[in-house]
Order: C-alpha cells, then structure tokens, then sequence
C-alpha cells in the first residue's frame, strides 16, 4: 500500500519519494486524529456508497462538516495559494462558468508544476491573482462511486498487462486524469489509459474550494523536526508505545520524541531528535535534531572486553531498510539539510560537509563513488556509497563515513572499497516494502505486548488494551497466544487491585481480551457483568446505602408486616403535583455520565425550559385506601400491582413501567414500609415527542421520585432526587448522567460541576442572567423538532464501552466539552451570545468524534440551511435525532430563519417550538 501510495503522489521527486518512506509512519501518526476528523465530517453515506482518499506529503487540517460535494461524481479538495507555491504543486484549473453550489466549480484541466506563462494561458489565476492548489484529497461518491468499483472488479487482467509490460501506473495522476475531459489525450497514450476513460470518464469531476484548510508539508527532515517542535508538538505523545524500562539510566532529552521504540539503559537522545520505530540498544549516542527511524541495534556479545559505541552526530538521518530477494538490509545515513539531488560542482554535501572535503579526509576517490561513464550529475542520490555487509560492520563504516574517526582509518577504506555499496538510487528500487511493514508491525506488536503484559501484572489498566491487542495481534506467530496468557492473569489482576481498580473496567479489559483470542460469545456474556460494575459503582458513589437489597425480591414476612402492620392506621389522604421544565444543553454532556463522573471532574451548561407555554413533564401521586399501586400515563397504558413483592429488578427493556417501579425501588417505598396500609395511584405524562435528546427520561424519573418523597415525607430537595435518579437509571439499565435531571429540577441557566468520590458531590451554579441576554436569547434561540427519533442508551454503550476501554479521543473529547461548559459560562455572563455560538459549533464537532453517527442526513441539511443566519448550531443530548438548536446571529435572522426552515419546498417536515427559559415562581 505505502508503493502505491508514493507511486500515486504528485509532483515528488524520487528523492522525495524515497524521503516519504521513513517519514511515512510518523505522518500517519500525525494524521491520526485529523484523519478520525475528517472521515466523521465527510459523511460520504448520503450518496449510496463512495470513498475518501488522501494522497500526497501534505498533513491536511479543515473542517469537513462544511462541505457540500456533488453526488455521483468525483471531488477535489482545493485551497486557494500563492503562485510561488502552486509553480511546485499540481494546480486545478476550475471552471468560471458552471458551479453547483458556492465553492463547488467543475474541473476544466490538471496542471504540474506550472509556470506562470502555463497559468495564465490555461486560465488558471483566480481574481485575488492565486491558483487553487491541488491537495490530494479526493471523494468519489454515487454512479461514479459505482464505476469505479466495477473497474476494481476488473482489474486483475489489467494488473498483469501492467506487470507484463513492466510500465508504471500513477494511482493519482492516471485515476484522477479519467475524470477530466481535457486530460483524455494524454491519458490514452498511457498504459491502460483507454481503458479508464472508457470506463470512468463519463463521470465529472468537480473542484472544492476549502478556503479555511491549513496543511503540513512534509517533504524534508528538516520540515519533519520544524513541525514536531512548532504546531505539531501539541499533538504527538513524545513517549508514544514506548518501552524505556531504565529511564534513570538513560540520557533521553525532555523534548526528544520517542515513538514507537525501544531504548535501553545507557543509550542518549538528544534535543529534538525523533527515535521511530527503533530499537536502540545501550551505549548508543544519538546527537541533537537526529532523525533516526527503524533502526535496530543488537546487543552484541562478542565485544564483551571494549563494548561496541555508536554516535550519531547533531543533524543527523539514520534509517535502515530490507531488500528485495534478500535476507540483508542496508544503513543509510545522510546531513539533515543534505539536498540529495544537489551536484558535487553546485555545492552538494554529504553528512553537512561539501564532497569535495569529504573525499579529502576519507580519502577516497570519486571513482569510487560515480561511474566516469555516466552521462548524469554526481550527487548523493547516485553515489555508490552505502554497504552491505553484516550489522555491526556497516555501524563501524557509517562512523567512519561520517567523519567520526580522528585518524584516516588504513584498514576500514579497503574494506568499503570491496564491499557491494548501493545508491540511494538503487535502493529506491530494491526496498522489500512487503518485509519492511511486516518487520514494523512484528516490533509495534512487541512493544504492545510487553506494555500489556506490564499494564496486567503490576499496574492499574490505564492504557487502551482493546488498541494494545490489536497491535499484538499483528504478531506473525504468537499474537493470539499472548493475548490467552494475558486473559489468564486477569483473574488475579483484580484479586491485587480491589480497593483501587473500578471491577467495570476489570470486566472490560478481561471482555477485550477474549474478543482477541476469537470468544465472542463469551466476550458478548461479560457485557452484562460490566453494566452490573457500572450501576453499583455508580449507587456506592452516591451513597445511598440501599444496594445490598434493592434488587432482592421482598420477603413474605417483609410483605406481611408491610401490609398488616399499620392496619390501625388512619387513612389520610394526600395528594402530590410535581411538574417540571425540559432542558436544553450548550455544551458539557458526556462529561456527567458514569463512570467518567464517578473518576474524573465533570461540568454542564444547560438550561430549564418550558414548551408552547407550559411545563411539559409531570407526576401526579396520590394515596388510596385501597392497597397496592395503579399506574397510568399519558398514552392510555395503565398497570395495578397489588403483589408488591413482584416488584423487582431488573425490568425487561419493553417494561413500559419500569421507571416507576425503579422509583418505587430507589425511594424506598416498597422495602422501608412507607406506605403502610395505604395503596398509591401514580399518573405520569410528558408532552413532548419522543426520542426528544430533552431529557425527558430522567426528568421524568425526577418527577416521580420527588412525588414519592414529598408523599412519603422523605427528603425532597432538588439535590437529593437527583442523585437518586443516578441511580434508577442504572437499575433501569439504561445508563445516563446526571445533567438530565438537574436541567429540569433546578430552573434558569446553570452550571454544574460534579466532583468524583464518595459520596460523589454536585455543585449547581445558577447563572444570574440580566433581562436583557435572557430577552435576546428568547429572540435569537431556536428549539426545533428533527422529527428524527434517537435513542440514548444505544449511544451511551458505545461511549461508555470507549472510556472503559480508556480510548484517547474519547478522553481528550469529553475533557474540553467540560472546560468548555466553564468558557460559555463566562461567555454567559459577560452577554456574549456570539461566543456561545462558536462554543456550541465546537461542541458538536466533538460530539461527532465521539459518536461518528450523532447525525443524519436530515440534521446536516438543517445545519448547511441555517449555517449562513447562524453563529452556532447542535443537537441538543446525546445527537442522533431529536431537537436542535439553531442559535442565530441576531433577531433578524432568527426570524428569516424559522420562516427558511419550515418552507414546505425545503422538504425538512421539522417543528419549531415556542419556548421560555423556566424561572421558578
């Protein structure tokens, strides 16, 4: 995949290309969270079936959501750049008379590397005097989509007529070419160029204009360091699937970047240097600002009297690869700044210095490095200067080729000399790409293994074991049978780590385990232990000391001195009206959801709303002298339990009633004796529709509950009917936080800050909101109905199932949607509504990282409608269906807006809701 990659990117030098081999790995580590980011934003779905490919030395930063790219055609991504830049890249010539939608033109024509003459005569300038750089990132959606894959189908016949005519076919350049009329003449000329304008060329292609996307370039080393000390700094883990297991004994460097290595006691890294995909042994010297990349330097026994040493030098490259046809691999090395393509005449160098002084002081001729007879510049890219010999050998030649040794060395130049020495040239060609991944995979699995392996035997599972055997599972050989062995240690594990470890993720690690060693069966059965885990962390953390027997079936005895010990009592009758508001939430969810809030801090901006004028969820309780409970709600059901020992969890999902009788649990009104000989009616409504992402589950268990209190004359206040709902939802089995029903039991805008422990704590801010924000948000605010049903809990598995399995994203995204509920709680305050628009647009953005499926095709058509009158949009919830609010930039355009979006010719069939924030009479 990597040849075809580098074969398929434009415009690169074979000095470039050979470059992107070693870079390559450290590019995609980059690219990995960007990568996630665009394919979430992309959703290509909306067309039956496409792909998104990304070719080329460019690390490409945009967002995606704002694209709207032409069904059943091919798209390129485009940024509008200066001509100097744009005469080294490939340029898209769009056309200036036919265009779908804004930024979206056709394409007339493909330029490389293009002169000024050659832009202006193909109309290539825009009107700001730019050209439109090619980023090599393509979407192929629909028909097009379609015919592409049919060429897929066909094309083993097409790859042996390649492989028999030993030409080469460019991934990038002949694919994308079939796409562009004006590129037909000359792809026919190409191999199998008449079969891929027959069979794709029907299709359009069209150019997107990104005019926010910002890139990388990676086409030196020296860019490669740049980067990792500026902006990417921020987002490489420098100690990345690492094995340092002497770091005291160890001379690394805090802002060296270590990826994907081993380093042994007594080796040294310099200052902002990259060590990837390496093995570095002891007594290894790496300078300042080295690149060094899969290396792997043995132990060597046989020089036991004078330990072998190795240095490489400040500003150094060192890279290792395996040849085709053979068992041998061949050290490479070079200056960081070396350009190889420059001449021995015009300035050319070799590790930093000009040739001229290197064939002085190594003393060497250049005979020996340049055939006389060839008719090409002598440079670094052609010299025959790298050996293959055996390891240590070739370590003590690249000192001595460096320059490292004080005297000219008599006994190492012949020894060079007769040597078989390849080019860089050649070695282009001579890569075993095949033995290079799979030797990169081999030593990524042992890394993931003995972190594993470290992670089980001694430590708390902090790191992501689902990832981890994934990497072991690479493993040639023996990938399943360490994942059996580490499956066989977990009983133990949590013997070891009682007091400390959450059993909830012991069960998850364990789950993880057995899907890598093929269980699934067995995987899919300890789910259920895991959910158990959850719900009584979740009841302990609270400290509501009922667990021991909240799910126990009750006694008979129990049963009979619940109902005939109070017959003496006088019936009195009582009657509880509990109505409350819905919520809305700016940003913060996720980040009240156990067991993150159980571990770590959690905050949540929302706000208690009413809807078309009333409260719209409520209970109504009510003693009767009768014995037993009657249920009803809204939508006719009703249910009488007289036995109340049937009363018991857990609920099958298709209870209707189950939140009631798990209120009936959590308050204690069953197994305490609370009602005594009375009987209890329980009427429950909620007028809002369903799968709303409102809230209305928990608010609603949160009506209940507070009814039961009051009628019981148990503890009513908002903070201890919240913390109890925490836990009826985890009886319930369906899991959720705290902020649903916090939004509704405590009015106005606040903000909320759980605190994680035992008993876990609940700070609830409320904001004093002057009359004028709460006035211009009434005005600016839109509430509207998707019409598309959600449905939290399935959401929540996931989510849940990622940060036990301690995902990185996941954490990283839930942690800025908490410090960001903090910035809108300040935007708030100081009247920025504004603010709060880019607050609400960032946490939608990070609600699909953590859900790739929180939207729809429906809700991004609402959004790319209402982007233009908007400063911040989301789905309120979890996502997935449900309300939106559409935040617009001011009265005007919310007016222009509600009118836009309930247009029948639109066809988005949505609701927009009148609405109030609650404040509490």
């Amino acid at each position: 995949m990597l040849e075809v990659i580098l074969r398929g990117s434009p415009g690169l030098t074979p000095w470039e290309k050979f470059s992107c081999h070693f870079h390559f790995w450290l590019l995609m580590t980059l690219m990995d969270r960007f990568l996630c980011f665009l394919i979430i934003y992309l959703r290509l779905p909306r067309a039956p079936g496409g792909l998104f490919t990304m070719t080329g030395d460019v690390l490409p930063c945009f967002d995606a959501s704002t694209m709207v790219l032409p069904d059943d055609a091919s798209s390129i991504i485009t940024v509008p750049i200066t001509l100097d830049i744009a005469a080294n890249h490939g340029v898209i010539v769009a056309s200036k008379s036919h265009a779908d939608v804004e930024a979206v033109n056709l394409v007339d024509n493909l330029l490389q590397k293009p002169s000024v003459e050659e832009l202006v005569e193909n109309q290539a300038i825009l009107e700001d005097g730019r050209a439109l750089l090619d980023t090599g990132l393509i979407a192929v959606r629909g028909k097009a989509w379609e015919a592409l894959v049919m060429l897929a189908c066909s094309c083993p016949p097409m790859i042996s007529e390649l492989l028999t005519c030993k030409k080469e076919f460019s991934l990038y350049e002949d694919l994308v070419a079939a796409w562009v009329p004006a590129k037909h003449d000359w792809l026919q000329k190409r191999p199998l160029g008449e079969e891929l304008v027959s069979r794709l060329g029907k299709h359009c292609m069209f150019s997107y204009c990104a005019n926010e996307l910002s890139f990388l370039h990676f086409g030196t080393s020296g860019e490669v360091l740049d980067h990792l000390s500026g902006f990417g700094s921020a987002i490489v883990g420098r100690r990345h699937l690492c094995s340092i297991p002497a770091t005291t004994v160890a001379d690394i460097a805090a802002s060296a970047v270590v990826i994907s290595s081993k380093i042994a006691p007594g080796a040294s890294v310099g200052d902002d240097s990259l060590i990837y995909d390496s093995a570095i042994s002891g007594l290894v010297q790496i300078g300042s600002q080295c690149i060094v990349v899969g290396i792997n330097i043995p132990e060597e026994k046989d020089r036991i009297a004078e330990p072998f040493r190795f240095m490489l030098p400040d500003r150094h490259c060192l890279w290792e690869v395996p040849l085709v046809g053979s068992a041998e691999r061949v050290i490479v090395f070079c200056g960081l700044h070396d350009n190889p393509k420059n001449s021995l005449s015009k300035d050319g160098t070799f590790c930093g210095k000009p040739w001229k002084k290197v064939l002085q002081e190594l003393g060497i001729d250049e005979k020996d490095l340049w055939s006389s007879t060839a008719n090409q510049d002598k440079c670094l890219w052609n010299a025959k200067l790298f050996p293959v010999l055996s390891y240590f050998e070739m370590l003590d030649l690249a000192t001595w080729l460096m320059g490292l040794y004080d005297q000219r060395s008599e006994s190492l130049v012949p020894q060079w000399r007769g040597s078989r020495r390849v080019s860089l040239e050649e070695l282009h060609k001579s890569i075993d790409f095949s033995k290079m991944c799979v030797g990169s995979s081999n030593h990524q699995a042992d890394l993931a293994a003995g972190i594993a392996g470290a992670c089980i035997s001694y430590g708390l599972l902090s790191r992501n074991l689902s990832q981890l055997c994934g990497e072991i599972l690479q493993m040639e050989k023996s990938g399943v049978e360490l994942c059996k062995e580490f499956l066989g240690m977990c009983p133990r594990l949590q013997e070891q780590n009682t007091k400390m470890l959450p059993k909830s993720r012991a069960y998850q690690v364990e789950a993880d385990l057995l899907r890598a060693c093929g269980e699934e069966v067995a995987a899919t059965e300890l789910e259920d232990k895991v959910w158990a885990a959850v719900a009584d962390e979740t009841a302990s953390a609270v400290r509501y000391g009922f667990r021991e027997h909240l799910l126990e079936p009750l006694s008979s005895s129990a049963l009979d001195c619940n109902m005939n010990g109070s017959v003496e009592q006088i019936f009195h009758s009582k009657k509880v009206v509990v109505e409350l508001p819905v919520r809305v939430d700016f940003v913060g969810g996720w980040s009240d959801t156990p067991p993150w809030s159980l571990e770590r801090p959690g905050c949540v901006l929302n706000v208690a709303i009413s809807l078309e004028g009333s409260l719209p969820i409520g209970a109504i309780i009510e003693t009767t002298k009768e014995r037993g409970v009657l249920i009803s709600d809204d939508a006719g059901n009703s249910l009488r339990v007289d036995d109340l020992s049937s009363i018991v969890g857990p609920f099958p999902s298709d209870d209707l009633f189950r939140l009631v009788k798990s209120a009936l649990l959590v308050t204690g009104i069953i197994h305490d004796k609370i009602i005594g000989s009375a009987g209890l009616r329980i009427r429950t409504w909620a007028n809002v529709p369903r799968g709303s992402g409102l809230g209305t589950s928990s608010i609603l268990a949160a009506a209940v509950v507070k009814g039961l209190l009051q009628i019981s004359d148990g503890d009513a206040s908002n903070e201890n009917v919240a913390r109890i709902v925490l836990v009826l939802e985890q009886i319930m089995g369906t899991g959720g936080g705290w902020q649903d029903q916090v939004g509704g039991l405590y009015p106005g805008i606040k903000c909320t800050t759980s605190f994680p422990g035992v008993p876990l704590r609940l700070q609830v801010v409320p904001l004093l909101a002057s009359p004028q924000l709460i006035a211009e948000l009434h005005q600016r605010l839109l509430i509207v109905f998707t019409g598309q049903v959600r449905l939290a809990h399935q959401v929540l598995q996931k989510v849940v199932t990622r940060y036990l399995r301690r995902d990185n994203l996941l954490v990283s995204s839930i942690k800025r949607l908490a410090e960001m509920a903090k910035i809108g709680r300040e935007a708030l305050m100081n009247c920025d509504i504004d603010e709060l628009g880019g607050i609400m647009l960032e946490a939608w953005r990070l609600h699909q990282e953590l859900d790739p499926f929180c939207s729809n095709e429906l809700v991004d058509r609402l959004f790319t409608i209402a982007d233009p009158y908007c400063c911040g949009y989301k789905l309120v919830g979890a996502g997935g269906g449900g309300f939106a609010m559409l935040l617009a930039k001011d009265a005007e355009c919310a007016v222009q807006l509600r009118e836009l979006i309930q247009d029948p010719s639109w066809n988005l069939n949505v609701t927009v809701y009148n609405w109030e924030i609650y404040v509490e009479k």
